[in-house]
């Protein structure tokens, strides 16, 4: 059996200011997402994106080619009604934070983890005000509590479209500090994947490439530099930096 799929039925996709926000009409028809929720974005420019994909389709709407718009349903449909519980998954990154596992050897590997992962532990400490304990293997070692809170408290602090965008940050990473260090512009979000990944990156030094891992490491680097795209283009930015003071 044939499954039937939406066809462009549009000629323009216009960007249009509503109530506090701006949303995106097909012919004057506003789009909607896919709880039927209307797709109501904070900036003009990420509306804008939004746009730009509808107006790239041609024939059947390809959900995988509009990032822009799949972010804002999720932000919409889902992190909105939920962003307390999200806020909390995040946060419990920090508790098993990557840059916190170290391995034991090769010195090598150990010697490039030290290079890339201290300098963003000693900027958590002087971000937060506390700093992350550091283990080596995998066998968890909870965190100080005091540090913990106060990432908590930080995570809290998103609305639901830069939290949607916070959560790739993290997820695809792995680290907490990693997505505050690319949300509060402290990396690249190239370099910071690219830390992200240095125990795959250094395996495939040693035996290697693996073309399907290395396809998945692409597809993940992607979605991690939309993730960053999404967050500045919904003003997030703003949000994240002001809230930047040390524990008292």
């Amino acid at each position: 059996m044939s499954v039937w799929k939406a066809k462009r039925f549009w000629k323009e996709a216009q960007v249009v200011e509503e109530g506090d926000g701006f949303t995106v009409r097909l012919d004057g028809r506003p789009v909607r997402t896919p709880a039927k929720a209307p797709l109501i974005v904070p900036g003009h420019d990420l509306a804008a994106e939004i746009a730009a994909e509808w107006d790239a389709q041609e024939g059947e709407i390809d959900p995988n080619t509009m990032p822009f718009t799949r972010s804002a349903n999720a932000a919409i449909d889902k992190v909105r009604l939920q962003r307390a519980a999200v806020a909390d998954m995040l946060a419990d990154y920090g508790d098993s934070d990557l840059l916190c596992y170290r391995a034991a050897s090769p010195d090598s590997l150990v010697a490039r983890q030290a290079e890339n992962w201290d300098p963003l532990l000693d900027w958590a400490e002087s971000e937060f005000g506390g700093r992350l304990s550091v283990v080596e293997g995998v066998m968890y070692a909870a965190q100080p509590s005091k540090v913990m809170a106060r990432l908590r408290s930080e995570v809290h602090k998103f609305e639901a479209f830069s939290l949607t965008a916070f959560h790739d940050l993290v997820s695809i990473s792995g680290s907490l500090i990693l997505g505050f260090a690319v949300a509060r512009d402290r990396l690249e979000p190239g370099t910071a994947f690219d830390i992200s990944v240095i125990d795959e990156t250094w395996q495939a030094e040693q035996w290697g490439i693996d073309d399907e891992a290395a396809a998945q490491t692409a597809h993940k680097r992607a979605a991690f530099l939309h993730a960053k795209r999404f967050f500045d283009l919904a003003g997030a930015e703003k949000i994240c930096k002001a809230s930047g003071n040390a524990l008292g």
